[in-house]
């Protein structure tokens, strides 16, 4: 996930949870947190405890997140935060808390006439290669359900254009013809292409480094003809440890309506 996807990324998650963005660059973002969202992220349950017992008036923080660092200016204070990051971590937990899943309509200018809106399934995920060591990647693919069409990088197109709960008076939206479910399993269909074709180096890495630390284990117990309980049980954990596996999760997502 690059910098300006988590850019996109952080901007929509604040505008739709009603916290005020106060500046603004291409590197980083200052924003208001609301009660809700500083409780979710910002780690701080003692405070909102005391508040709590003593029917005071809560102040939410204010922050500044970096996110792009090699774009920072010097004198810029705040938190960086990127991909994999425990903040990042945090913002998308409270996405699934928060619904994972969002009806929208684009808003359109009522000069322009009647409209159409046209429907597209967008999801967000979250591919984990899993051994030792981790590594995750984010993808954002919107489908239209009308013609089948698959686009990348959903989340940055339509992170530009203002949405609704509600179609504008001057919208008519059209039914969908591939039913979300069904377009949901073209796109877990394109993940897995894409995980097809990636490189898997990783995984015989791992196993390489799961058979040297089997055979310092095994050279520990080399003498023991019988061995012991903790023997397997370091077994279990070398297992645990460097087993591979490939993780596909959803974030989010919704169905979109756009002109």
């Amino acid at each position: 996930m690059y910098p300006q996807q988590v850019h996109s990324y952080l901007r929509q998650f604040f505008n739709e949870n009603d916290c005020p963005i106060l500046g603004e660059d291409h590197h980083y973002l200052t924003v208001q947190l609301t009660v809700d969202i500083d409780k979710r992220i910002m780690n701080r349950p003692f405070y909102w405890q005391y508040v709590e017992a003593t029917n005071s008036e809560g102040n939410p923080a204010q922050v500044t997140f970096i996110t792009n660092q090699t774009a920072s200016a010097g004198g810029l204070y705040g938190e960086a935060i990127h991909f994999g990051s425990p903040r990042m971590n945090q913002l998308f937990q409270a996405t699934r808390e928060l619904g994972a899943y969002v009806q929208l309509f684009e808003k359109v200018d009522n000069e322009i006439g009647q409209v159409i809106l046209t429907p597209w399934l967008g999801v967000n995920f979250r591919v984990s290669y899993c051994c030792d060591r981790t590594k995750e990647t984010l993808y954002s693919f919107g489908i239209n359900l009308l013609t089948g069409i698959i686009k990348e990088d959903f989340q940055e197109t339509i992170c530009t254009s203002e949405f609704d709960t509600v179609p504008a008076d001057n919208a008519f939206h059209v039914q969908y013809i591939i039913k979300p479910l069904r377009a949901l399993e073209r796109l877990h269909a394109t993940i897995e292409k894409i995980i097809e074709r990636d490189d898997h180096s990783w995984a015989t890495e791992a196993k390489k480094r799961w058979q040297r630390d089997q055979r310092v284990l095994d050279y520990f117990y080399e003498e023991e003809e019988e061995k012991p309980e903790c023997y397997d049980i370091e077994m279990k954990a070398l297992e645990e440890q460097y087993d591979t596996k490939i993780k596909i999760e959803i974030i989010n997502g919704g169905l979109f309506y756009l002109y």
